[in-house]
């Protein structure tokens, strides 16, 4: 009998270590990001959001930030595409808290609109987060963590608190369907009048200044995959043409093909994504 629960606890044991071995302790689950793809589900339509909802029912949003600051050991034996779903949902959550901390928002600054999340001092820069056992700010999620990852669609899914943004979803980004997220959202970028526009008659393509801001990340993934007769044009002007032109309808990829067009940058929106007063015009 002893040598029998020997002989089976060895097997137990070796069971353990080959499910170890195919999924490493700490892995990711479904069950960390649930919460924040319930949150979305119910408060986000079309990227706008009901923050009075939101705030009225904010502790899930709570508890959810405050799961995001897991062991970095944890963190560190996560796959690349769970690391990057995690700090895109973290960002997102994160400009969620902020603004609902504030509002309703009623800022003095004439730069920026009145209930922009630009009017809370230091949103983006000076406030600190824990995540992933470190203390980061947005800023530092956007410019110095994401771009690690050379993956720049994540930079537009970063909602941002503002109409001008990407378009927040109503799901949370996971590591299984990532690819497509990210694949939905460059099909869906030239649908979006914020974030690209042809105007053919004025012979002008204009685009977001998430691109201007982040040229470095774009320039790297695209340029070198535009069509050899735009080949004077700008680095970033490439990568644009590159990130869009499989996705434009037929009469606009005849229009960017002839190569006789201006590129210009949008002003950004930073009107507050709020849907609680009604759809933003």
């Amino acid at each position: 009998m002893g040598r029998l629960l020997a002989i089976t606890a060895a097997l137990a044991a070796s069971l353990a270590v080959g499910v170890s071995a195919r999924q490493p302790a700490g892995a990711p689950t479904d069950s960390l990001h649930r919460p924040l793809d319930q949150i979305l589900d119910l408060h986000v339509r079309d990227g706008l959001v009901y923050y009075r909802a939101l705030q009225s029912s904010r502790g899930s949003l709570d508890r959810y930030v405050t799961s995001l600051n897991v062991p970095a050991a944890t963190y560190e034996s996560w796959p690349k595409e769970a690391k990057m779903a995690f700090w895109v949902n973290a960002y997102n959550a994160l400009v969620l808290q902020t603004v609902i901390n504030r509002y309703p928002i009623r800022g003095a600054s004439s730069a920026y609109p009145a209930a922009s999340i630009r009017q809370i001092s230091g949103a983006f820069d000076q406030q600190k987060h824990r995540v992933a056992s470190r203390s980061v700010s947005l800023d530092e999620i956007e410019k110095k963590i994401l771009p690690d990852f050379n993956e720049p669609r994540l930079l537009l899914a970063l909602g941002r608190g503002a109409v001008g943004s990407g378009r927040l979803r109503s799901e949370a980004y996971s590591a299984a369907r990532l690819q497509s997220q990210l694949d939905a959202i460059q099909s869906e970028f030239v649908n979006e009048q914020h974030m690209f526009k042809v105007d053919r008659e004025a012979g002008v393509v204009s685009t977001t200044p998430i691109l201007s801001w982040n040229q470095e990340p774009f320039v790297a993934a695209y340029a070198k995959s535009a069509p050899g007769k735009f080949e004077s044009r700008s680095p970033i002007e490439r990568a644009l043409i590159a990130f869009v032109l499989p996705h434009l309808l037929p009469l606009e990829q005849d229009f960017v093909e002839q190569n006789q067009f201006k590129v210009t940058f949008h002003t950004f929106d930073w009107r507050l994504n709020d849907l609680t007063g009604g759809r933003v015009e």
